[in-house]
């Protein structure tokens, strides 16, 4: 059904439906409209403008220049109403003059800049005429420090001595000492006295140093030149003797109790010539150590090699002392004056092993054949060491070994290596373990610098790193009396002394 076209009527409130039957508010029905007033017009016109917009859009629109004139309105009531910026009027100190001001003079920062610690030291006054060059101090004292290498002589010049004191100071001190036997690290108490000009060195009135651990000497300016006066300070040479439980770690309990580093190295390598120290040694042995030790009547304590290496495994106990042998080497030696060196042949040269011991494909004439060594890969030019002590049976030219030096050792082993640029030893000479024999080269049949490496046990041929060494050595006669008495005399040393 059609309804017809619908009518509105703009009232105040708004738009309503005309006719009859249009609704109307409850309020509207019952009472009169409400009428607006001008105050209510005008506050919702005010409160439609923005009275502060964005200066920075916009830019000569009406709304940006209503925004300008407002700010403006606001700082020029804020000027207005502000109260103002006035000087404040403080106490003047009156300016110094006469004594006063010289004495405020004096506590400015020149005095503190020319070196005075008070401040009460005067300033430089109108009178003060400069010098042209300061005055030298009559007696210098310095220190310096003997390096490693230095001379004597060449440390004192650097010190400001001239050659001439330099070298008469030398010549004294080598009279008393060694001059090379001087240690690095050696103090140098030097007095330099007063010269006669700048273009001189200064004269050395006074030099004192420590030549020797139980000897000070003192050089001193006399009417006849320098003069040398000894000082020899006593010294105590008792050893130091360490004993104390092994525990979770040798090595820590040994230091624990007050053991250098380096004889606890020397202790544990004396001690493994003999057994196993990680399956032999337990936590409840004990162990023993005598060191040297050196104690000077100034108060300065040297200690140096270790002496004694004892370990006592529970009634089973092991006592080496090193004492040296027949061929001037020291060696650990046990109560009975006997050496034992046990362990394996290590390499003789510094580089990596190329081709094992076995049968192998020839690198060059390209069949199987058995390669009665082992080849060691090197710089050309390494040296090769000797891996025992022994005699050269041989060394020269052998073949596709191309340049070979033969070891004979003891226990019926004889050792090889080819290959070599040049030798070191000649045939007949006596060698001892890790002597140079040779250099790392690529004679004979080689494909590269590298070192062929065979040994013989009784005429076989046998894989060198298989073989194990034994050497014993036994004391007699003057030495293995003076070897005992040492024995006896660390022995009566008393731990902690």
């Amino acid at each position: 059904m059609d309804m017809g076209p619908t009518v509105f009527l703009r009232t105040v409130e708004g738009l309503e439906l005309a006719g009859g039957t249009a609704a109307r508010p409850f309020g509207r029905l019952t009472g009169p409209a409400a009428v607006a007033t001008p105050i209510d017009r005008l506050r919702d016109a005010a409160a439609g403008i923005d009275w502060a917009p964005d200066l920075g859009t916009q830019i000569g629109s009406r709304t940006w220049w209503r925004g300008l004139a407002t700010c403006t309105a606001l700082c020029a009531t804020t000027l207005w109403l502000a109260p103002g910026i006035r000087p404040i009027t403080g106490a003047t100190p009156a300016p110094l003059a006469g004594t006063a001001w010289e004495e405020q003079r004096a506590q400015t920062i020149t005095p503190l800049a020319w070196g005075a610690d008070t401040g009460r030291r005067m300033g430089a006054g109108d009178l003060v005429a400069p010098l042209a060059q300061a005055p030298e101090r009559p007696v210098v004292e310095l220190a310096a420090t003997m390096g490693q290498g230095d001379r004597l002589a060449s440390v004192l010049q650097r010190a400001g001595v001239g050659r001439g004191d330099a070298r008469a100071a030398a010549d004294l001190v080598a009279g008393a000492v060694d001059a090379n036997a001087i240690p690095s690290g050696t103090r140098l108490a030097l007095t330099l006295g007063r010269r006669p000009n700048r273009s001189v060195a200064r004269p050395l009135d006074k030099l004192t140093l420590r030549a020797r651990f139980d000897l000070a000497l003192t050089l001193e300016r006399t009417a006849n030149g320098l003069s040398m006066t000894r000082q020899p300070i006593a010294v105590d040479a008792t050893p130091l003797r360490i004993q104390g439980l092994v525990g979770a770690s040798l090595y820590r309990s040994a230091r624990a109790a007050g053991a250098p580093a380096r004889a606890v190295e020397s202790y544990i390598k004396a001690l493994a010539t003999r057994l196993s120290i990680g399956r032999d040694v337990t936590a409840a042995d004990t162990f023993d150590l005598i060191v040297e030790r050196e104690r000077a009547a100034t108060g300065e304590v040297r200690l140096g090699q270790l002496l004694f290496a004892g370990l006592d495994r529970g009634g089973k106990s092991i006592q080496l002392v090193r004492f040296e042998g027949e061929r001037g080497r020291a060696d650990w030696f046990d109560a009975k004056g006997q050496t034992e060196r046990r362990g394996f042949m290590g390499m003789p040269v510094a580089g990596r092993i190329t081709s094992s011991y076995g049968r192998r494909m020839h690198p060059l004439l390209g069949f199987m054949r058995m390669h009665k060594g082992l080849d060691i890969g090197a710089p050309y030019g390494a040296p090769i060491y000797a891996v025992l002590d022994g005699v050269v049976q041989f060394a020269g030219r052998s073949g596709g070994y191309g340049n070979l030096v033969k070891l004979r050792h003891a226990g019926g082993v004889t050792s090889a290596y080819g290959h070599m640029s040049r030798f070191a030893v000649r045939s007949g000479t006596r060698v001892r373990q890790g002597q140079v024999i040779g250099y790392v080269g690529s004679t004979g049949i080689s494909t590269g610098p590298h070192v062929h490496w065979e040994v013989w046990k009784n005429g076989q041929v046998v894989n060198p790193k298989s073989i194990t060494f034994a050497n014993v050595a036994q004391l007699s006669g003057e030495r293995l009396r003076a070897f005992k008495q040492q024995v006896a005399t660390l022995r009566a040393v008393k731990p902690g002394a």
